[in-house]
């Protein structure tokens, strides 16, 4: 199910993760509507951190080290409210939201 972006039809894998990064804001706002997410400041924090990380490692953390990684960069935040923001997993949703590919293995490497 490709995403239309600007007119453009984006590739993805079977579970509607892109095949290649894309770091538009579009983007952003097309998945996220995509998954019923109302994107908040918070949501764009843990995006812009998730890109940043993907950008630096070639790949984005596992939820763990993401839970103490995004500590760094939003003050008061735990697991709970990582899982406010994306219900269905913070590192896998918050990857497809961000248009980031899919996270390899199980712990979301």
């Amino acid at each position: 199910m490709p995403y239309t972006v600007n007119g453009n039809d984006l590739e993805t894998d079977d579970q509607g993760y892109l095949l290649e990064a894309d770091y538009s804001d579009e983007v952003v706002q097309v998945i996220a509507a995509a998954e019923g997410i109302t994107l908040t400041d918070k949501h764009w924090a843990v995006v812009n951190y998730l890109r940043d990380e993907y950008r630096e490692h070639g790949h984005t953390p596992n939820f763990r080290n993401m839970l103490k990684g995004i500590g760094e960069v939003m003050e008061g935040i735990d697991s709970k409210g990582l899982y406010d923001l994306f219900p269905v997993g913070p590192a896998k949703q918050g990857c497809k939201v961000a248009g980031l590919p899919q996270p390899l293995g199980k712990g979301g490497y």
